[in-house]
């Protein structure tokens, strides 16, 4: 008798995870032989890959732009003022610095914006 609680608890413990994982979504398919199977849905990244990517490409293209806009002597020149400002200034300025990728999008985007 008690080995058969046990095992019920078990099933009960097992049916409550998988709802639990149920719950936040799930894919139903068919198998071959005609038996449909309901799946979790696998859990997705924490962490938004997607969104991290698209900013960094906005802030290339934000640079170009810049660059394009007022020209690489007057955007060396603020670079200047900013590596002589504090620390934080500093660590912009190395950010914002020419690289080639903002060089390469602001030789494309230079004659547009002229």
């Amino acid at each position: 008798m008690i080995q058969s609680h046990d095992k019920f608890n078990e099933r009960l413990t097992l049916l409550s995870e998988k709802h639990a994982r149920m719950s936040n979504g799930y894919v139903a398919s068919v198998r071959s032989d005609g038996l449909i199977v309901v799946r979790p849905r696998r859990a997705r990244v924490a962490f938004p890959l997607r969104g991290l990517a698209l900013l960094t490409v906005g802030f290339f293209v934000f640079k170009a732009f810049i660059l394009a806009a007022i020209g690489p002597v007057t955007y060396n020149e603020r670079l200047a003022n900013l590596q002589a400002g504090n620390t934080l200034e500093r660590a912009g300025a190395w950010v914002l610095q020419i690289d080639p990728l903002t060089d390469a999008i602001a030789g494309l985007t230079g004659p547009v914006l002229r």
